[in-house]
């Protein structure tokens, strides 16, 4: 049961102050990597923390939104936000809207404004697996109406994922699906069954693609390219072993001076390591855990089975990306190219997780209002 203190909020108040925190961390941590790297290329030291901080208000604003919306509403408009995600995908191979950015079509841009379709996807993907398992709870064991609707409709944009291409998203997906179609009550043998076609189509697009074999070798190996496919992580190394238990002091990373590609994007927690060491990376697993753990606990106190396998569906979503992005900055995964969640800089991933967040907290809500209706679609 909820507890008497939680009880007094209409939301649960502590994935709001986790998450709130995070952010904050995640503006300093996005200005120390990129400031530098900001002045060289902009001519403003204050370039990636103003774009950013736009990014947190509008995140916030449709997270308090998100909020206040009942998410039962989300289950009427399933298909919906499926057929937006997907015109949005296709959108990205139509010329002068998709663009390109080191050999990969990822970004949709209006304008001023550019967005990562993917990113929305992952939201609409948990809709709609919330939808398929709680209208099939009883027949989950069944591979037609338990393994084969969520399986098809997450093909479906894998598969246009994998043309842009972006092996590490389409990934992740697979990875969060297995998790929730296991908790979902899917045949295990059958996943298993799954898991063995997977496997030989993710080593067929590793080893058919430069690039990416050139990865993998690195992760297994980096010494033996230190200044080419090994050189990222070599230097995410060199920052967490500067960093050691308490960091050479915020500011002060030497890696983030044109050593460390990208510092505020996927290798963000390396400087995070290195300017804060053991510490700061400890604070940030403590906080994501926070709203990790919470997130499973509104979900078993949800009021219906949408809700609970909604819940799942984002906190297990959170739980992949922070994993894995953690995983490949300490050599434990290859190399994905995966943002860390309201850390890295990056407007769609924020507003995105921002946005799960506020739907986490209405369900919390409904908990809390209530027992409401007894756990069934």
């Amino acid at each position: 049961m909820v507890s008497k203190k939680t009880a007094n909020y209409s939301y649960d108040p502590v994935i709001l102050i986790a998450v709130l925190l995070l952010i904050g961390i995640g503006l300093i941590a996005v200005f120390s990597a990129s400031s530098i790297l900001a002045e060289e290329r902009y001519g403003d030291h204050y370039y990636y923390l103003k774009r950013q901080g736009v990014f947190c208000l509008f995140g916030l604003f449709l997270m308090m939104l998100a909020k206040n919306i009942n998410y039962l509403l989300y289950r009427r408009l399933v298909y919906f936000f499926l057929g937006l995600s997907l015109i949005l995908l296709i959108l990205l191979f139509v010329p002068d809207l998709g663009v390109k950015v080191a050999g990969a079509q990822r970004w949709l841009r209006f304008g001023f404004i550019s967005i990562q379709p993917s990113e929305a996807v992952k939201l609409s993907l948990a809709i709609f697996v919330a939808y398929s398992m709680s209208k099939n709870v009883e027949r989950m064991g069944t591979i037609f109406h338990g393994l084969l609707p969520p399986l098809l409709v997450a093909a479906i944009f894998m598969i246009l994922i994998l043309l842009q291409p972006d092996l590490g998203t389409a990934v992740i997906i697979g990875i969060w699906m297995l998790i929730l179609l296991f908790i979902g009550g899917v045949n295990l043998g059958q996943l298993l069954v799954l898991l063995g076609l997977l496997t030989p189509i993710a080593f067929y697009l590793i080893s058919h693609t430069a690039y990416r074999l050139h990865r993998w070798w690195a992760f297994l190996n980096p010494w033996q390219d230190p200044q080419g496919f090994g050189f990222q992580i070599i230097h995410s190394f060199l920052a967490f072993g500067s960093g050691g238990f308490s960091g050479v002091g915020l500011g002060n990373s030497k890696q983030k001076l044109f050593y460390l590609p990208e510092p505020h994007t996927d290798f963000i927690l390396s400087i995070i390591a290195e300017e804060i060491g053991f510490i700061g990376v400890s604070i940030l697993l403590i906080l994501f855990s926070f709203v990790i753990i919470r997130g499973i606990k509104i979900a078993l106190h949800a009021p219906e089975l949408f809700g609970t396998y909604l819940a799942l569906g984002i906190s297990c979503m959170l739980a992949v990306q922070v994993t894995v992005n953690m995983g490949v900055v300490m050599a434990i995964l290859p190399t994905k190219g995966l943002t860390l969640p309201f850390i890295s800089y990056g407007g769609s991933s924020l507003v995105i997780n921002l946005i799960g967040m506020g739907i986490l907290m209405n369900i919390s809500k409904k908990s809390l209002d209530g027992p409401g209706e007894l756990k069934r679609t």
